[in-house]
């Protein structure tokens, strides 16, 4: 039951992080954003988006304390892995480019994860 679960949140999350690219993209362009400018606006508003969505899913199983936090940070976790692969495949990414660029996609998102956490 409980991989289940887990499973789910994981599908939902990923349809949200694509969602959520759709929207941010489109946000950027709304905002006539370019090159650097866009590339960072787009990230932090995709973070925001996984957050909000991790935030919501412990909301709705009625998590608090421990097992809300625990739940969100995991939560948010898998989301960046799914957004890593995914913009892998976009990038039509194979082999050790691949798991390269995976790595590092995921470093960089727990680093930018813990400095926001921090603030």
């Amino acid at each position: 039951m409980r991989l289940m679960i887990a499973a789910m949140t994981l599908a939902l999350t990923t349809s949200l992080a694509h969602a959520a690219d759709a929207t941010c993209e489109a946000k950027a362009a709304d905002k006539k954003l370019a090159g650097a400018a866009k590339t960072s606006f787009v990230k932090k508003c995709e973070k925001d988006t996984a957050k909000s969505a991790c935030a919501t899913t412990a909301a709705d199983k009625k998590l608090a304390g421990a097992a809300k936090t625990s739940f969100v940070k995991k939560c948010e976790k898998d989301t960046a892995k799914s957004a890593c692969a995914t913009t892998a495949a976009d990038k039509k990414l194979a082999g050790a480019a691949k798991n390269s660029f995976i790595k590092k996609c995921e470093k960089d998102a727990a680093a930018s994860a813990a400095s926001a956490a921090s603030k």
